[in-house]
């Protein structure tokens, strides 16, 4: 089975990244009765580059298409889920929105609110993104999003901190990385900043410790079964908690956002008080917001998540999406699908890795990719035998926020490995 295969079979596609969205007016395409149509564009980049990369994208398409009005709108991530389910179930959700994939694709499927675009992507677009790469969109014989931007997780960290404290290289196992992060301490630096307060972050750790325990069937079998009663869940649970055991976090950890501030765990890496982060690879973009002078971290590396000793996962499989956006199914089709099919061709796709320092899908774009960090996570991501889309994705929200909340409880002493098993097994059973 090639890695695109493995890919498309196990991976729906994710997100990460952050999404789109507010939660002021919703949309719901209009036509005025002389052809013109207004959509609303939901998206999550609400300052910097990747904000006015959506306003100069949206204006260009609205050059060539002047019958067609994008209204533009956006929310922080942590809020858009909420706020998009919300709309969508009462009819009137946004024409056009980032797609998280997973479990929740499937869910907004079942309930009839996303436009199939099988038959609607252009020739161009089919020819520059791999196959491999929409399959983890496809349902019911169907394409429900376009996808942007490929995003491999690992860990993110700073060359000058590890040199700093006599680090060299970057660490392949588990111990390695405990020792590394010993080293850090010694040096007076936060080794692993992390976000707990969002949840989702921390429970990243988790995803990447199943991943190394259990195996590929196991981590895919349950997005049907939704059943987590291999042990390789508990044992993951258990490789979670001797890791908190060893201290690795920022200071306040638990109280610590994502990605809002210098004093989000994003923010930390951007202004050198913590070494490493573990995040997707939009993570470079939102340290570049964070630093001093809003520029990419000049000393940013990269290295995949380390090998755990056992465990029946491959030691080079990763966790990993791919941004997308879909139509909803009261969209005007030609409209939403022309911008869809715009925003994927090359020169938007430069456009779009030069705002998110995210590696775009189009293939014919990948060229202009030039940190080493970004060209290193592409190229563990094209060799990985199995790359698993993030966990509380790819099981549905439900089931994904009784995860990551259970796996915050560890790391707060409040829960044990199984507890996390538990907690989220209860959640599959509630539907």
């Amino acid at each position: 089975m090639t890695r695109k295969n493995r890919f498309a079979a196990a991976i729906a596609i994710a997100a990460g990244t952050a999404l789109l969205a507010t939660g002021c007016s919703s949309g719901g395409a209009a036509d005025d009765g002389n052809g013109k149509v207004t959509m609303t564009f939901w998206h999550n980049s609400t300052t910097g580059p990747g904000k006015a990369y959506w306003a100069d994208t949206v204006k260009a398409f609205e050059e060539k298409n002047p019958n067609v009005t994008i209204k533009i709108q956006a929310v922080q991530n942590e809020d858009l889920d909420g706020k998009l389910q919300t709309a969508l179930n009462s009819g009137d959700g946004p024409d056009v929105f980032l797609q998280r994939g997973g479990g929740k694709l499937n869910a907004m499927i079942n309930a009839g609110q996303l436009l199939d675009i099988k038959d609607s992507i252009s020739a161009d677009a089919k020819k520059s993104i791999s196959a491999g790469t929409f399959s983890g969109y496809d349902a019911k014989d169907g394409t429900y999003a376009m996808p942007v931007a490929v995003l491999p997780e690992g860990i993110w960290y700073s060359k000058d901190l590890f040199d700093k404290a006599g680090i060299e290289g970057t660490p392949t196992t588990m111990d390695e990385l405990n020792e590394d992060i010993a080293k850090l301490k010694d040096s007076g630096v936060d080794p692993v900043a992390v976000g707990a307060k969002d949840a989702w972050p921390a429970a990243h750790w988790f995803y990447n410790f199943a991943l190394r325990a259990c195996s590929e069937k196991t981590l895919t079998g349950a997005a049907e079964s939704l059943k987590f009663d291999n042990a390789c869940w508990t044992e993951a649970g258990e490789q979670l908690e001797a890791f908190n055991d060893t201290k690795p976090f920022n200071k306040g950890f638990l109280t610590t956002a994502a990605q809002q501030g210098a004093g989000s765990s994003a923010g930390l890496l951007a202004n050198h008080k913590a070494a490493m982060e573990l995040m997707g690879a939009w993570d470079p973009g939102v340290i570049s917001s964070l630093t001093p002078d809003a520029k990419p971290l000049p000393d940013l590396g990269w290295f995949p998540f380390p090998a755990v000793e056992g465990g029946k996962g491959d030691p080079k499989s990763m966790m990993g999406g791919v941004d997308g956006y879909s139509c909803t199914a009261q969209a005007p089709k030609k409209a939403c699908t022309d911008f869809l099919n715009f925003i994927v061709q090359k020169d938007n796709q430069e456009g779009y890795y030069k705002a998110f320092q995210a590696i775009p899908v189009n293939q014919d774009a990948q060229s202009v990719v030039s940190e080493p960090y970004l060209k290193s996570a592409l190229a563990a991501y094209k060799e990985a035998p199995f790359v698993s889309q993030y966990l509380d994705t790819l099981y549905g929200q439900n089931v994904g926020n009784a995860m990551n909340t259970s796996v915050v409880d560890v790391l707060a002493g409040k829960g044990t490995a199984k507890d996390i098993v538990t907690t989220t097994n209860q959640a599959a059973a509630k539907g």
